[in-house]
């Protein structure tokens, strides 16, 4: 990095100036550590270590140590969220604001393999790009599937169980100097050369060709893009002298390898963030792949956790399967109790909870971090094992629908609006126009321009449409069934305008917001009878990232179908055993549990099947656990 900052950017004085200006906690030696490193490196953090805290801390001196106008700092992170919290601690500071505007660059992989890879790949062949997502890629998919020239390969998925997936799933790989079209998930069940194959290879290109795609296409075409013009690299990183990744274990194998060819063999210094024991979101497969490689050997801890205190850390120190890791508890004291239940008794285990929650706290401290009912599954399978999913506890629990080709254009506005901020609205605006042209189709011709192509104009059909773009990004939260209604007559009123043909509509309904809790039963519960602050559900995977003043976990079946998560877990804190022996699926399982269990500050409550779980849980009364068993109350 020489020559782009100040050389005294992480001098002790200006770092306690900053870290008092911010209202922050004294640093400890590893943040110490961290802070003022300006070499390649991994950080191990554990949750509640303070790590984004942290990152602010570091981007907010770089940022007022900055000389160079036209080299910048380069910030990633695997989520939208995460890119939106790093966003908002740097804009919080004059001074920060400066890393929100060229040469910096802040967003998520995606959106850095798009803007400076991808994209420009896809122009240089003189493709117009109308879509990279995969909702609005299975629309398009499916409708030209109907074509005359594709009857053997509609033939073929018509015959087969989930056989349209073949078709919505195909994906550009990077194999051998060119893009070759596989599966999302699997390769298709027929070979390349096979009239089958030819006319998938076929659908895939023609979409191509009218600038449809998948999010994984991007990194195919950007592997293509470097392989072809080897002068891409070199320029990337000398424009980004410094890159630093967050949620470094989330990255996906295609994601690690593309970054790896940018960076890996340049002088940039890159600096890699997160907790391997909190990687839930790798591709199947990848467990032994590059994305393993996080962190290297030797690299540095933040072993304290500042969200909860040593009852707790207890617990994540026993579950740290992929890396082992002795978490220390900095926290409040905290409490961690077990909910044993049978068959009877399993719609008990949320009420009691929530008793339990409002007992602990007061009714503000809820209200700051609301208590969450977390589990691994969200619906019941097939198997006949108990209990399965968190439907199991919830009968009147409806789990969100899977994504349709149609997404519900009020549901993709209030997704974006989540990833709005003001002063950065173009990824979210893109996202949302995305939504709706998979809403409104064309009956003939070619589908509707990108969002670029939109003229800005109040006086046109397009500067029409971008207003009323920016009304449901807003506002999209607050829609009432009458605002909503109005608000769609008008906009199809310009889409048509914009068209200037016959469109088909679909997917435009009112859908009004999810109840923040669910009923037991489906039936509404006395206000008398729990805390006014309900316990919102939800998967275990949508919850990473959050504090909650307490968490329940619900003991749910594992994928394999042969053990329950909850019990498992219960068994290794209790008998101390070695997470790297157990078996590949209950260490999966067991990774889930961890990340739903340091979620909490105050109090962690796990469920299981008294037939099960009773003898471990037993075992840690001694250790100040409240073990609570619902049949013999």
């Amino acid at each position: 990095m020489t020559g782009t900052h100040l050389p005294d950017a992480f001098a002790t004085h200006k770092v306690e100036a900053m870290v008092k200006l911010l209202g922050l906690d004294p640093l400890d030696a590893e943040q110490w550590d961290f802070l003022q490193s300006e070499t390649t490196q991994d950080l191990q953090a554990a949750p509640g270590s303070g790590k984004t805290t942290l990152i602010g801390l570091k981007l907010a001196l770089m940022a007022e140590a900055w000389t160079s106008p036209t080299r910048g700092v380069c910030v990633l992170s695997h989520t939208n969220t995460a890119k939106n919290e790093i966003t908002d601690r740097v804009a919080s500071l004059a001074g920060g604001r400066s890393l929100l505007r060229y040469p910096h660059f802040i967003g998520t992989i995606q959106s850095f393999v798009h803007t400076f890879l991808a994209l420009p790949a896809v122009r240089a062949k003189g493709v117009e790009v109308r879509s990279v997502d995969d909702a609005a890629f299975e629309t398009a998919a499916i409708r030209l599937l109907q074509q005359h020239n594709y009857s053997t390969l509609r033939s073929y998925v018509e015959r087969q169980r989930e056989g349209v997936g073949i078709v919505t799933g195909a994906t550009f790989t990077y194999t051998r100097g060119e893009l070759v079209v596989t599966g999302a998930t699997r390769e298709p069940p027929f070979g390349a050369e096979t009239a089958s194959g030819k006319q998938l290879s076929s659908l895939k290109r023609t979409l191509a060709r009218r600038g449809v795609f998948r999010y994984q296409d991007m990194y195919a075409i950007a592997q293509q893009y470097l392989a072809e013009h080897p002068g891409i690299v070199p320029a990337v990183s000398a424009r980004f002298p410094f890159v630093l990744l967050d949620e470094m274990q989330d990255t996906s194998a295609p994601q690690h390898e593309l970054l790896d060819l940018v960076f890996a063999s340049s002088p940039t210094v890159v600096q890699r963030v997160g907790d391997t024991n909190q990687g839930i979101y790798r591709d199947a497969g990848t467990v032994d792949g590059p994305a393993s490689a996080f962190p290297l050997a030797g690299a540095p801890e933040l072993p304290v956790s500042r969200r909860f205190g040593p009852q707790i850390a207890a617990v994540a120190s026993r579950l740290t399967v992929r890396r082992p890791q002795q978490v220390h508890g900095a926290g409040p004291k905290g409490q961690v109790a077990v909910l044993l239940f049978d068959e009877a008794t399993a719609t008990d285990v949320v009420p009691t909870f929530e008793r339990m929650a409002a007992a602990t706290f007061p009714e503000d401290v809820l209200l700051k971090h609301p208590p969450r009912v977390l589990g691994a599954r969200q619906g019941r399978g097939n198997s006949q094992a108990y209990p399965q999913s968190i439907s199991c506890y919830l009968p009147g629990y409806t789990p969100p629908g899977r994504p349709t080709a149609h997404r519900a254009l009020i549901d993709a506005a209030r997704a974006a609006g989540t990833h709005w901020r003001p002063g950065d609205s173009h990824e979210a605006v893109t996202e949302l126009w995305n939504a709706l042209r998979a809403c409104f189709t064309p009956l003939d011709g070619d589908g509707l321009p990108a969002l670029s192509r939109l003229e800005r104009s109040a006086a046109t059909p397009g500067g029409r449409v971008r207003i009323l773009l920016r009304e449901l990004l807003v506002h999209g939260a607050a829609f009432d069934e009458v605002g909503w209604g109005m608000l769609i007559e008008q906009l199809t009123v310009q889409m048509e305008l914009l068209a200037d043909r016959p469109l088909k509509a679909v997917g435009l309904d009112f859908t009004p917001t999810a109840e923040p809790a669910v009923a037991v039963g489906g039936a509404p519960r006395s206000s008398a009878a729990v805390s006014a602050v309900r316990a919102v559900p939800g998967t275990i995977q949508s919850a990473k990232g959050e504090t909650h003043a307490a968490t329940l976990i619900l003991e749910c079946l594992e994928k394999t179908g042969k053990k329950f998560d909850v019990t498992e877990s219960l068994r290794m804190i209790a008998e101390e055993s070695d997470p790297q022996r157990e078996l590949k699926s209950v260490q999966a399982a067991v990774q889930l549990v961890f990340v739903g269990a340091t979620r909490p500050t105050h109090l962690l409550v796990l469920a299981a099947h008294r037939d099960r779980g009773k003898r471990y849980a037993e075992l840690m009364i001694d250790t100040g656990w409240d073990v609570r068993d619902l049949t013999e109350h």
